[in-house]
């Protein structure tokens, strides 16, 4: 299981915001995740996804993809991927549940 941490950027918007873009990705990601294919959580700052990278890679691209437009020539996304091959449960939540049991310490 494979958990990437993504943030997609379109260059030469006509406004500094980018809420409508992020919202039509959460629009796609939602379907994804109906699908059962990846998980994902929405941060202030970007998205993660979860799921088998070979899955997580195709659903990035069909993201990046999703952002070009006629107003849209440009687009940067950053991508950082953690996967772990050792243990079965590496997901999401089992990460934050490691940390708050150190944090009870």
């Amino acid at each position: 299981m494979a958990i990437a941490d993504i943030t997609i950027i379109p260059i030469g918007t006509k406004t500094p915001s980018v809420s409508q873009y992020v919202a039509d990705i959460q629009e796609i990601l939602e379907k994804r995740a109906q699908e059962g294919v990846i998980t994902f959580e929405l941060t202030p700052m970007s998205t993660l996804i979860e799921g088998e990278l070979s899955v997580v890679f195709k659903v990035i691209q069909e993201l990046h993809e999703s952002i070009f437009s006629e107003e849209i020539s440009r687009v940067a996304t950053n991508i950082r991927i953690d996967e772990r091959r050792d243990r079965d449960d590496h997901s999401m939540q089992n990460k934050l549940a490691s940390v708050k049991r150190h944090l009870s310490k």
